[in-house]
């Protein structure tokens, strides 16, 4: 009798992997400097243009202040921040017969290596779609005012941004690059990630590559 008993339980396994990703991608951060740093550069380079535009005395000075945060935002955007906040990854290559390639990566998720959390994939994609929104306000409004001194910079900032914005888009959505697509499919996920806690990834991305001619 003892023997059967002893047998029953052999067999009873728990698993906890569910719960425990669960309780982990609704952390809130996991990688603070990360996250400071998605936000900091393109914040201060908005920050700084309009007190340059309102106050500001020197424009040599203001316009290599502004550019260096925009490309101190697109080097880190691109390489560190999408690669830790949402496991994302791209970059274009020219090969030695001229054609662009467009390389896309996403980690895979395992016990071992987890998803981002909730917070930072919304902290990421906000940051990446609003900033970019707000040069676009700066254009016309440059534009409306005639402080066309300007005008460069801001094209400059909406350049950077959004093909930040645009390869990370295309790397969510698998390399597609129809961007009417892409954009109406990102669109529609985002507003169910809204709706909806439980944040995804698209999986099968890891080593992809597009080839644009």
């Amino acid at each position: 009798m003892k023997q059967a008993l002893v047998d029953d339980t052999e067999d009873v396994s728990l698993d906890f992997g569910n719960e425990e990703e669960l309780a982990f991608r609704k952390a809130k951060i996991r990688h603070p400097l990360a996250t400071f740093f998605h936000l900091f550069f393109r914040v201060s380079a908005i920050v700084t243009y309009v007190c340059c535009d309102w106050f500001g005395k020197s424009f040599v000075g203001c316009f290599v202040t502004v550019l260096l945060l925009l490309s101190l935002d697109f080097w880190s955007v691109k390489n560190v921040t999408g690669r830790l906040l949402v496991g994302l990854r791209w970059w274009n290559q020219i090969d030695e017969d001229g054609k662009s390639h467009w390389i896309f990566e996403a980690r895979k998720v395992s016990r071992n290596n987890t998803a981002a959390t909730e917070a930072e994939s919304r902290i990421f994609w906000l940051g990446l779609i609003i900033c970019p929104m707000i040069w676009i306000v700066f254009f016309f409004g440059t534009l409306f005012s005639l402080k066309l001194k300007w005008l460069a910079l801001v094209v400059a900032g909406i350049s950077l941004q959004v093909a930040n914005l645009y390869g990370y888009i295309l790397c969510k959505m698998g390399g597609n690059s129809d961007i009417s697509k892409v954009t109406a499919s990102f669109l529609s996920q985002t507003v169910f990630q809204t709706a909806c806690p439980g944040d995804f990834q698209k999986p099968g991305l890891e080593g992809l590559e597009i080839h644009q001619h």
